[in-house]
C-alpha cells in the first residue's frame, strides 16, 4: 500500500492553456478514490500523469513518499487496469496474468501460485486455459483485473474498466471490486465519468470539471453539502433542481424569474435583495396540500420508474422534477401541491457557483 500525494500538478498541451489548474490533492494510504466528472474534464489525463504515461507540465508526485514526477511508468510500483481489457488475444487467461511476472524474471513456480490465488479470488479458476475471445465482458475484465493483482502493486489506477459493459454486468462488478478492495487495502485511484459507480465505490469522491478539482469529500458529503453549483448539477439521479431568483428584502421568500415566491422557513436575512441560486433534489420535494400552503406545479410529463415516479413541470421557467412514490400517478396537465422542507434547500452564488453558507 501507498500514500499518493500530488502538489501543485498542472497540465498544458499548448504551455498556454492549463487543461488541469493547478492542483494539490493527497490520498491516503489503502484509500479507494474516485475521480469523477464529465468528459473532458481532465480526469483521464490526471490519471495518466500518476500512472507516468503523461508527463507533468509543472509540480509534482509523490507515491508512497517517493517523487516518481519523472520516473517511468514500470518504475512507480502501479498497475492500470484499463476500459478496453487490453488482454494479449493469443494468450491464454493464465498467460496474460502471468505475463507480467514472466518479464520481471520471477520463478515459474512463484508465478503460477500468485495467479492460481488470484484466479480463486476472482473465480477465474475454470478459465484459465480459455483466450480472451472465448470469454464474456465481464470475464475479461476481472482477468484484467487479475492481471493487475497479481503484481501487488503500492497503487491501483482504473481508468473507466467498466464503461463496456452492459447495465447488469456493472452493478456485478461494482460489488467485486468493493469486496476486492476490502480484502486488498491498496490505494486505488479510479477514474468514471458515471457518478453511480462514484458514490458506491468511493471513500472519497474528487468530482472535477473544466481541470478544476470542484470537491473532494465522502460520497455522503458531496450528496448533502456540495460546494459549488456545478457539484450539485452533477451529483444525484436526477439532477438537483437549480432555480435562478431573488431573495425578499427580509429574506423570507424566495422570488423566482415568474414572479412566483417561495416562502423560507428560516429567514436568510444576510443575503437580503441579493440574486442566488436555489437548489433542492427531485427526492426531498414532498407532497402537500394548497390549505397547508403548498407550492403549486402543473405536471407536463411523468415517469414511470416501477418503484417510483418522476414528475416534470417548471418552475421561474426551470425545468423542475419531483420524485413520487409508485402509487403517485398524476395525469399531466393536473396540479401537485408540494412542500420544500426548508434543510433540503441549498444556495449558490450567481457569480461563481460557490455554495452560500
Amino acid at each position: 500500500m501507498a500514500a499518493v500525494t500530488l502538489q501543485a500538478v498542472t497540465k498544458s498541451w499548448d504551455g498556454k492553456q492549463q487543461i488541469i489548474q493547478p492542483l494539490d490533492v493527497a490520498i491516503d494510504d489503502g484509500e479507494f478514490m474516485v475521480i469523477v466528472g464529465p468528459s473532458g474534464c481532465g480526469k483521464s489525463t490526471l490519471l495518466r500523469m500518476v500512472a507516468g504515461l503523461e508527463r507533468v507540465t509543472s509540480g509534482d508526485i509523490y507515491i508512497d513518499r517517493r517523487r516518481v514526477t519523472e520516473l517511468e511508468p514500470k518504475d512507480r510500483g502501479i498497475a492500470m487496469v484499463f476500459q478496453n481489457y487490453a488482454l494479449y488475444p493469443h494468450m491464454t487467461v493464465e498467460e496474460n496474468m502471468a505475463y507480467g511476472l514472466k518479464i520481471r524474471g520471477m520463478g515459474r513456480e512463484q508465478i503460477r501460485q500468485k495467479v492460481m490465488e488470484t484466479a480463486r479470488s476472482l473465480e477465474l479458476e475454470a478459465l484459465l486455459k480459455r483466450h480472451p475471445r472465448e470469454l464474456s465482458g465481464g470475464q475479461r475484465q476481472r482477468v484484467a483485473m487479475g492481471r493487475a493483482i497479481v503484481r501487488e502493486p503500492a497503487l491501483f489506477l482504473f481508468d473507466e474498466p467498466l464503461s463496456n459493459l452492459d447495465a447488469r454486468l456493472r452493478v456485478q462488478m461494482r460489488l467485486e471490486l468493493q469486496l476486492l478492495h476490502r480484502r486488498l487495502q491498496t490505494t486505488s485511484l479510479y477514474v468514471t465519468h458515471d457518478q453511480v459507480e462514484a458514490m458506491t465505490l468511493a471513500q472519497r469522491v474528487m468530482v472535477m470539471n473544466k481541470g478544476i478539482v470542484e470537491q473532494i469529500g465522502t460520497p455522503v458529503e458531496v450528496y448533502e453539502r456540495p460546494a459549488t453549483r456545478f457539484v450539485a448539477s452533477f451529483i444525484g439521479a436526477p439532477a438537483m433542481n437549480l432555480l435562478e431568483g431573488i431573495f425578499s428584502h427580509d429574506g423570507t421568500a424566495f422570488t423566482l424569474a415568474d414572479g412566483m415566491s417561495l416562502p423560507l422557513a428560516t429567514a436568510r436575512k444576510r443575503w437580503a435583495n441579493q440574486t442566488a441560486t436555489l437548489g433542492i433534489r427531485p427526492e426531498h420535494i414532498s407532497l402537500s396540500r394548497q390549505q397547508a400552503g403548498g407550492v403549486p406545479l402543473t405536471v407536463e410529463t411523468l415517469e414511470l420508474l416501477g418503484a417510483d415516479n418522476l414528475a416534470h413541470g417548471r418552475w421561474g421557467g426551470r425545468p423542475v422534477v419531483v420524485r413520487l412514490p409508485h402509487i403517485e400517478r398524476p395525469a399531466p396537465g393536473s396540479t401537485l401541491w408540494l412542500h420544500l422542507p426548508d434543510k433540503a434547500l441549498h444556495f449558490f452564488s450567481t457569480d461563481d457557483g460557490a455554495r452560500l453558507e
